[in-house]
């Protein structure tokens, strides 16, 4: 299960490192964008991935397991049990967390 973990972290920074010179275009135009899971909280909109990127970075450094939760669930698409089995916390955790998650993920991104 702890490739799982790896390679969510991974097509994480992949994908926001190819996404960060698009962006840096005048205004903005071009910016590469993705269509988060039925679990987001934008659930029918587009998230810029630099600032999905940058926003699961702050976020790591206020709360490391939130992070992870997020990373696992979004570019892992790892279920509840599943992130439970690669974090070793429990679903009940897993579940807060990612609550807790997708809350500072939809303010800090402000979709």
């Amino acid at each position: 299960m702890m490739y799982k973990a790896i390679s969510a972290q991974l097509k994480r920074r992949i994908l926001v490192e190819f996404a960060r010179p698009r962006r840096r275009r005048k205004r903005g135009a071009g910016a590469m964008q993705i269509s988060l899971d039925e679990d987001c909280p934008c659930r029918g909109e587009r998230a810029d991935l630099v600032a999905l990127g940058d926003a699961l970075k702050a976020q790591a450094a206020i709360d490391p397991r939130q992070s992870q939760v997020a990373e696992l669930r979004f570019f892992g698409g790892l279920s509840v049990e599943e992130t439970s089995e690669v974090l070793k916390v429990s679903p009940e955790t897993v579940i807060r967390d990612w609550k807790l998650a997708k809350a500072w993920l939809l303010r800090t991104i402000k979709w």
